[in-house]
């Protein structure tokens, strides 16, 4: 189902270069399910023509706090009443100074001081000056004091040559920061700590023993955990996913180093959730150089070592986090999860099985705790995530 399906977005689009992202964003959004009505300013119209935005949505687009197409001359008043949200994008250093001391002298900023409990974001875009001057920073302080989300901005080249902050985030990520919005925020005030991905243990400078995880599981409870409203760390072994928007990543390969960063940090959890695939056992005398074929044939000698439990040494600390572990099987999926969780000293622990997810888009998750089992249906795995994030919310008791 689309992630917007049933919104409806006023978009509204102020004076900036930036304005030619926002057809790129009219689109996503549209693809997510959203219902669009663009407003523009006059200085917009400058960068990018009402005819364009019209093109691409399909509605009127509205430009003139006068407009005769509006019976009673309130385009102002009925734009907002019954919408979702007002986004603007991009939102200029003006517009902010307007929006922040509630100034209203044409059709945007009217609306935006009469849309009542409509909420309101904004993507911030200008020259990097601009954005750090002490007057944008008040005037920013004050939007978000007044309960306006502010999506960026961004750090990077921009249109004049210049780098720095004030780069107005990709429509991706402002897509992404809209759809989060949404979402409940059942784990706000709340610091999660979760673990992702497989762990790399060296035979040599060049070999590794690993494992097929593809980490997206655990990318996709991070984004769900920090959409809930978590601060989120997210301790990831090598994995090419990117690291989801306002989580905190850190990167690690063996376990050990894994268990160093959970360890260090898991007092100041209240959740904990352990998906990575931790190897069972690394290599007890991994070569310095490059290991070759002998002459005979015969394969080099390899120790192993137990590698440690992150997740039971996590769940044995006397004021530790609420934990929750993965298992991840082949076979006899209840038996094998639910003596792991006695194992390990856990309240909860979510399975699936091993063929089934491992380099698919959807899973089957599992939950077992005390009570038994609850099996969640098949879907995507970030939506998998999310049933999971407000599972958990549900259930963890208070610390």
């Amino acid at each position: 189902m689309p992630e917007l399906s049933g919104k409806r977005i006023i978009l509204g689009l102020t004076g900036g270069i930036a304005c030619y992202k926002s057809a790129e964003l009219l689109r996503r959004l549209q693809d997510e399910g959203a219902t669009v009505d663009v407003v523009m300013t006059a200085a917009a119209s400058r960068f990018i023509t009402a005819e364009t935005m019209q093109a691409l949505s399909g509605r009127p687009v509205w430009l003139d706090a006068w407009d005769a197409r509006a019976d009673n001359r309130m385009a102002h008043i009925n734009l907002t009443r019954g919408a979702d949200a007002v986004l603007i994008v991009p939102a200029s250093t003006d517009f902010l100074a307007k929006l922040a001391h509630g100034l209203a002298d044409d059709l945007l900023s009217t609306l935006c001081v009469a849309r009542g409990a409509v909420p309101l974001l904004a993507a911030p875009a200008m020259n990097h000056e601009m954005w750090t001057h002490p007057a944008t920073q008040r005037n920013a302080a004050q939007l978000l004091a007044d309960g306006v989300t502010l999506i960026g901005p961004a750090e990077g080249s921009q249109a004049c040559g210049e780098t720095g902050s004030g780069r107005m985030m990709e429509p991706d990520q402002i897509l992404r920061a809209l759809v989060a919005f949404f979402q409940p925020k059942v784990l706000a005030g709340r610091q999660v700590l979760i673990t992702a991905g497989p762990t790399s243990e060296p035979i040599d400078p060049v070999r590794v023993l690993t494992n097929r995880s593809s980490g997206r599981m655990g990318y996709a409870l991070a984004r769900a955990a920090a959409e809930a409203g978590a601060r989120v760390t997210l301790v990831s072994g090598p994995t090419a996913l990117p690291c989801p928007d306002g989580v905190s990543r850190i990167d690690v390969r063996r376990a050990t180093e894994m268990r160093a960063a959970v360890m260090a940090r898991a007092a100041q959890a209240h959740l904990f959730i352990a998906v990575a695939a931790v190897a069972d056992w690394g290599i007890a005398n991994p070569s310095a150089i490059k290991l070759k074929k002998q002459a005979d044939g015969q394969p080099p000698v390899l120790d192993f070592v137990q590698n440690p439990d992150i997740l039971a040494e996590v769940a044995a600390l006397p004021d530790g986090p609420w934990c929750v572990g993965f298992a991840a099987e082949t076979d006899h999926l209840h038996e094998h999860a639910q003596a792991k969780r006695a194992r390990k000293g856990i309240p909860v622990i979510v399975g699936n099985l091993a063929q089934q997810a491992m380099d698919a888009e959807d899973t089957e998750l599992v939950i077992f705790d005390r009570h038994g089992a609850q099996t969640l249906p098949r879907q995507s795995k970030l939506q998998a995530a999310r049933a999971l994030i407000g599972w958990i919310a549900a259930h963890q008791p208070s610390r």
